[in-house]
Parts: structure tokens; C-alpha cells; sequence
């Protein structure tokens, strides 16, 4: 099942550092076939006020998404991005083909 890492930032200061993380996240993800399918941009609120800037990866599955985050490569860069910004980062599992909005009713 598709998974996704998920974070949110607040905070972001773009220097030097944060400009070097990314230009080397991409190579990161090649290994655990992830790529980027929000990377900020423009939000056109509907409700509330968010005040974060959306990043989702996507990666084949759970173990791929894990593998990716420990991997030697990315840890080696995750200071640059912790040291310029605030804010969460999560791992998630995708829904499966032809989701539901009831099928959380059943987990």
C-alpha cells in the first residue's frame, strides 16, 4: 500500500543550509522510489488559517518510507531542515483502491 511522509513547517528560514538540503533530498528518496506530490504552494483556505507550509512524499510502502527516513543519506541532511524550521513530520499509510469514508468505522 502507498505510504507518505507528511510534514508540516512553520518557520522556515531559507539560507545556505536549508537551500543544501534541498538540493540533496531528491537523491535521498531515489533508492525508496519516493517523490514529492506537495511541496508547499499556494493554499486557497477554505476554512480556518493554516499557518504551515504542506510537504507529502510519496513512497511504495511503509517499510520504504521507514527505510528512507533512517537511511544514512537522509540523516545525514535532516539537521540542515530541523536547524531552519518547526514543525511535524509523520509516516501514513494510504488508503487502499475504491476507499469509503465509513471504512474508518471499521478499523
Amino acid at each position: 500500500m502507498t505510504s507518505f511522509a507528511v510534514a508540516t513547517l512553520r518557520n522556515v528560514t531559507l539560507n545556505e543550509d536549508a537551500v543544501t538540503y534541498l538540493e540533496r533530498i531528491d537523491e535521498t528518496l531515489k533508492p525508496y522510489e519516493g517523490r514529492f506530490i506537495i511541496h508547499g504552494g499556494e493554499k486557497h483556505v477554505k476554512e480556518g488559517a493554516p499557518d504551515f507550509d504542506l510537504i507529502v512524499l510519496r513512497l511504495t510502502n511503509l517499510k520504504n518510507a521507514e527505510a528512507w527516513y533512517r537511511s544514512a543519506d537522509y540523516q545525514a541532511i535532516l539537521g540542515l531542515r530541523v536547524a531552519n524550521s518547526q514543525g511535524e513530520v509523520f509516516l501514513i499509510d494510504g488508503v487502499p483502491a475504491d476507499p469509503k469514508a465509513t471504512d474508518i468505522l471499521t478499523r
